[in-house]
């Protein structure tokens, strides 16, 4: 057993402040060092991390497995869990391995399959997992015929780019007319269909998109840790419905997680999402890396983050179930301290930042990312 475990986080959301909390926070009281990564030197990860570097900008996906190959190396880390380039990385998981680092991902495989909705929706449908009514879309006359269908049954249209993370990019289709009412207040991701049409026809780069009805509240994210041999261990449902967030272990939700999650060999920390499209649950998205929210699971007395290094590090922690499921609540965002001093943001080669403590401090409760509080 490995005394000090060295993790690496890479570009992650400024959410996973709290990941790295909770692996300090250990129930083995083990002692846990944290590197992180990012391409914005004031990134709260950054600050939050024992030692932190600044990602080179520019790399193709080849040349960041280089570069995290030696990060790996010459920084001693145990578990890398990779955002940024995550399916190229997890195809050279054997090199990883040779350098004595542990990759908190899926395999190749699983990763390629849910990189492209299209390609995931389809092969969920044949393990029996519901999803909603979709069509890809690639210009403006294929998006009109898209629309009209689902108004032709009595459903408002949205889109989303066919590969992505969260909602960006989302939005929902209306039949008014662009006017002041789409200026008052804040953003929102209605956008009129003329619109749209027209920024497709004059766009001079096609889209990638996905067509599909509005779905409706509640939301419910499942947090799900597997292992290696593609048996569940640990499942629970986050609830949203407004600004009220909640728990589940209904298998309405688990159950299609898990044939997902072990199905599809989503090895440890993965994050499947449902809405309702009528009166039953279908597939949103699925998430093959840890979710923002994944913090919120300490609520019902699990440390997820923690269970997932163990099982990296081939500690199994066995099934796991929470001891109970914590009240209602709500998501407000706080400050969180950055370094004294900022680096520029964009260089060509950049250098290391140097080694920094974390920060001690009460943990304010920093709200999910804007985009993955959207409707869909």
């Amino acid at each position: 057993m490995i005394s000090r475990v060295r993790v690496w986080l890479n570009r992650t959301y400024a959410e996973n402040v709290f990941f790295m909390d909770q692996l300090r926070k250990n129930p083995s009281d083990r002692a846990v060092e944290i590197h992180a990564t990012h391409g914005d030197a004031d990134s709260p990860v950054l600050a939050a991390a024992d030692t932190a570097d600044l990602e080179p900008e520019g790399l193709s996906p080849a040349g960041y497995v280089e570069y995290a190959l030696d990060q790996c190396q010459r920084r001693g880390i145990d578990v890398f869990v990779p955002r940024l380039h995550q399916s190229a990385i997890v195809a050279h998981r054997a090199d990883f391995a040779a350098v004595g680092t542990a990759l908190l991902a899926p395999p190749p495989e699983a990763v390629a399959v849910f990189e492209d909705k299209v390609i995931a929706y389809e092969a969920v449908q044949a393990v029996g997992v519901p999803v909603p009514p979709w069509y890809r879309v690639r210009t403006a006359d294929e998006l009109v015929a898209a629309v009209e269908e689902l108004e032709a049954d009595g459903h408002k249209a949205c889109f989303k780019p066919a590969s992505g993370a969260g909602g960006v990019g989302f939005r929902v289709i209306t039949r008014a007319p662009f006017s002041l009412s789409h200026l008052n207040g804040f953003p929102s991701p209605y956008v009129p269909l003329d619109v749209v049409v027209e920024a497709l026809t004059q766009a001079e780069e096609s889209v990638d998109w996905l067509v599909m009805p509005r779905l409706e509240q509640p939301e419910v994210s499942v947090d799900c840790l597997t292992g290696p041999d593609n048996r569940l261990r640990l499942a629970v449902g986050r609830t949203k419905n407004g600004r009220r967030r909640g728990f589940t272990l209904h298998e309405q939700w688990l159950e299609p997680a898990r044939l997902i999650a072990e199905g599809f060999g989503l090895h440890y920390l993965s994050n499947i999402q449902f809405r309702m499209f009528g009166d039953r649950p279908v597939l949103m998205d699925v998430n093959t890396r840890p979710a923002g929210g994944l913090h919120q699971l300490s609520l019902c007395g699990v440390n997820a983050p923690w269970a997932a290094v163990q099982l990296a590090l081939g500690e199994d922690p066995g099934v796991m179930a929470p001891p109970f499921l914590g009240q209602d609540y709500t998501v407000v965002s706080g400050p969180r301290p950055l370094r004294a001093v900022s680096l520029p943001q964009q260089r060509e080669v950049s250098e290391p930042l140097p080694a920094m403590p974390a920060p001690a401090m009460a943990e304010p409760v920093v709200s999910e990312a804007a985009a993955s509080a959207l409707p869909l």
